[in-house]
């Protein structure tokens, strides 16, 4: 049901974002940016919520001409950003106890980490060289490969069957779209006809302004013959796709939360005494040594075994995210992990590009070699050497943060994977000067601040005395204090505005009041009768409603 409910809430993405994700695509001067390139992967991903289906879409570009290999490689860095955003929002179900949210939220977000700062060095680097795209070149060139039939299917063999009888999904329109066909943006995602046949004829046709002796031409016309319909839910519908998308995405979000409840409060009750020492043991215990080098790298291999057996990067880190969360598997051990699962979902990629025809084996294989050598390389940025583990560190400082303040967790996401993408696609349509005259700054401050941060910590005596701390700044630059204050404040506001509406209306069993709540009815003498008054005085219930309204 967990693994069913991600695959109809990806469809329902689709439904809602798929047509813009496919106008989005369209603009080949924009997509000749690198940076727009990149970000466009990162918002199509999020508005389709799945990296195979914007690789696709990315795929048919390609091989249709309407787009170069070599622009295509910041695109496919953005879809691995996008991907992974899917397990940070489960983490955010998580959010109930604070030792729970701090460890699951750091674990999904290892994940989210290693691949922006893949991004950070990789991108500039292949814009500088292109290294990714001659390799690749040089390696599809190399062979001689003849296109199959079919991708493998694997765990589509279980999950079809229920998927499918809820909805169907017609993902050439995307693709369509994307490529310019015109009569693709008035067709409906929804897939109605399952088997279909298209008959191909020699037809006598009429040549339009013609000016010679002959004025018609035999042409081959194929006709597509509708054999038998979809068995879906909503292969009848008249609702619009918008639609059915928004009623899939609150029924599989629905699901989705119940499964985790149940799949945390089953591993809870299971894990337990000796089985949870012995499995916590097991799971996160190095080799002996001198081979305890190798565990990482095993774990790096169970990773991507596993994700090429659920065919899904998103099933599996959500699925360890609550183990992390319960303590089961460490933020040490998870990192391996989804670093495995980014090397699974390429090789899944690479068995759909061998499944290629002829003409699209080439172009295909090379960005799903791409998408292999992208992750590969950030593997030996940022896994290769223990010290260059970055991304553990500082998943472990933001788990910290977000444990303490809550709503920081959704500044987090909002602000990385919709705000920032926005903000740099709107500058990259506004020209190249534009764009490093707005983002040059901030990230020359960034890496000022991360360097002052690390020379701090590790050799505080090169730094000037005014360096060695942030107090020169006002406490809102150097501290979340201020602004939990304020975001606490409105939140006890709305809630004080609630629980006064409701006794103003004598709603009962509102349950206890907060002392805010109760100093601000206190302060409002129109608020200042409460229940008790109310039957006493037959006026005060006519006040209250007056105030109310």
């Amino acid at each position: 049901m967990f693994v069913c409910s991600l695959d109809v809430l990806s469809s329902a993405f689709q439904l809602v974002g798929g047509k813009t994700a496919g106008d989005i695509f369209q603009d080949n001067e924009i997509l000749s940016n690198p940076l727009a390139g990149l970000v466009i992967g990162v918002l199509v991903t999020l508005l389709v919520q799945s990296s195979s289906t914007s690789s696709s879409i990315v795929v048919s570009m390609v091989s249709s001409g309407l787009l170069q290999v070599s622009t295509a490689v910041p695109i496919i860095m953005g879809t691995n950003i996008g991907t992974s955003v899917t397990n940070t929002l489960v983490a955010m179900t998580q959010a109930g106890e604070r030792d729970t949210f701090r460890r699951a939220f750091a674990g999904a977000t290892v994940h989210d980490f290693f691949n922006w700062l893949s991004v950070l060095v990789l991108l500039p680097l292949e814009a500088a060289t292109g290294y990714l795209y001659y390799l690749t070149e040089l390696i599809v060139s190399s062979f001689h490969l003849e296109g199959g039939d079919n991708a493998p299917a694997l765990l589509n063999v279980i999950t079809d069957p229920l998927t499918h009888a809820i909805i169907q999904l017609d993902e050439s329109v995307i693709s369509g779209i994307a490529t310019g066909d015109p009569d693709a943006k008035n067709k409906s995602l929804i897939k109605i006809w399952c088997r279909t046949s298209t008959n191909t004829s020699l037809q006598n046709s009429t040549i339009l302004n013609c000016t010679g002796d002959v004025c018609w031409e035999w042409r081959n016309v194929s006709e597509t013959i509708n054999i038998q319909k979809c068995s879906h839910i909503f292969v009848s519908t008249d609702l619009s796709d918008l639609a059915v998308g928004l009623i899939l995405l609150a029924m599989s979000l629905l699901v989705l939360c119940t499964c985790l409840v149940l799949i945390v409060k089953l591993l809870n009750s299971l894990l337990k005494g000796q089985v949870a020492t012995v499995i916590k043991k097991i799971i996160n215990t190095d080799f002996p040594f001198p081979f305890a080098w190798l565990t990482g790298y095993l774990a790096i291999l169970v990773g991507a075994v596993m994700t090429f057996i659920v065919q899904s990067s998103s099933v599996f880190t959500s699925a360890i995210t609550p183990l992390v969360g319960i303590g089961v598997i460490s933020i040490e051990r998870a990192y391996p992990l989804s670093l495995g699962s980014n090397i699974g979902t390429t090789s899944t990629a690479i068995l759909a590009a061998l499944a290629s025809p002829g003409d699209k084996l080439s172009s295909s294989l090379q960005i799903a070699l791409v998408h292999l050598f992208f992750n590969m390389s950030g593997i030996v940025l940022w896994y290769l050497l223990p010290f260059m583990r970055v991304p553990i560190l500082l998943a472990k400082a933001l788990g910290g943060v977000t444990a303490r303040y809550r709503w920081f967790a959704v500044c987090y996401i909002v602000l990385c994977f919709f705000l920032l993408p926005l903000l740099v696609f709107g500058l990259s349509l506004a020209g190249w000067p534009v764009l490093l005259g707005v983002l040059l700054p901030a990230v020359l401050l960034l890496l000022f601040v991360i360097c002052v941060n690390v020379l701090r910590s590790r050799w505080p005596h090169v730094l000037p005395s005014c360096l060695r701390s942030w107090d020169f700044l006002p406490l809102w630059a150097r501290s979340l204090e201020p602004w939990d204050r304020v975001v606490t404040a409105v939140t006890a506001h709305c809630c004080c505005c609630c629980k006064c509406c409701q006794i103003a209306n004598g709603d009962e069993g509102v349950g206890p009041v907060s002392k805010d709540c109760e100093k601000d009815m206190h302060d409002n003498p129109a608020l200042a009768n409460d229940r008790e008054d109310k039957d006493k005085d037959p006026i005060a219930p006519v006040i209250l409603k007056m105030t109310a309204l």
